[in-house]
């Protein structure tokens, strides 16, 4: 193998490493990724991706955490230039933000929400936290429109036992920061994304009806009706 150029020993290899992997997803797909493919593409010994990624699992969470953070990046700056009063602006911003992430990086979409990589398995404690923060934007807007008596949570069929255990554990992994969740908007906030995402993976994997020429009209339909059915009508004015 050669030795890394020039250009390639002043940069960040632990970056240009991950930069070439997702290439390598873009083009063969997740389940195909090698370190020593990418070794050979950055013309490197293989040793030399071990010191960063001693296994393809490593590069693989590392990619995930990352797209994460885009994720949730892209969801705190949707919502930086709206008042933090205009609380439905603020909803309908993130659903929308979130369409556009994943249409941008279709490949960090399906890589942590689409086809499983055979054989690996996600390391909790690293993938977890990072998951859960790209959640954040969503859940403090619900929290605030609950703590102001903007969130319909009136008219919700009663939380069973079983689930007001799962949404306790959940509460409390919150809580740890400091901040302060009702079970409640936990829930909407589960059921609110899983209705944007559930439109969005239908919109990525070519799934609509082949009528649907437009899914973005779709999408912008169903966050209107989204904040019809979770926001008192006040908000909504």
């Amino acid at each position: 193998m050669g030795r890394p150029t020039l250009k390639q020993q002043t940069q960040n290899l632990h970056e240009v490493i991950k930069n070439t992997a997702w290439k390598e997803i873009t083009d063969k797909g997740a389940s195909s990724l090698s370190l020593r493919a990418i070794a050979r593409n950055l013309e490197i010994t293989a040793p030399a991706i071990y010191n960063y990624f001693p296994r393809r699992d490593d590069l693989v969470t590392a990619l995930i955490v990352d797209a994460f953070t885009s994720l949730g990046e892209s969801q705190k700056r949707s919502i930086a230039s709206i008042p933090a009063s205009k609380l439905a602006a603020r909803l309908a911003a993130l659903g929308l933000a979130y369409r556009d992430w994943a249409i941008k990086y279709p490949q960090r979409y399906q890589l942590i929400f689409g086809t499983p990589i055979p054989a690996y398995e996600a390391p909790l404690d690293i993938t977890l936290p990072a998951a859960s923060w790209a959640l954040v934007p969503l859940i403090e807007t619900l929290q605030t429109l609950y703590d102001t008596g903007k969130l319909k949570t009136e008219m919700l069929a009663k939380l069973t036992p079983a689930l007001k255990s799962m949404l306790n554990s959940w509460q409390g992994f919150i809580n740890k920061s400091g901040s302060q969740v009702q079970l409640e908007v936990l829930y909407l906030a589960l059921v609110i994304w899983s209705r944007v995402h559930g439109m969005v993976t239908l919109e990525i994997g070519h799934q609509n009806p082949s009528f649907i020429t437009d899914p973005g009209e779709l999408f912008r339909r169903e966050i209107e009706n989204i904040k019809i059915q979770y926001l008192h009508r006040s908000e909504n004015a």
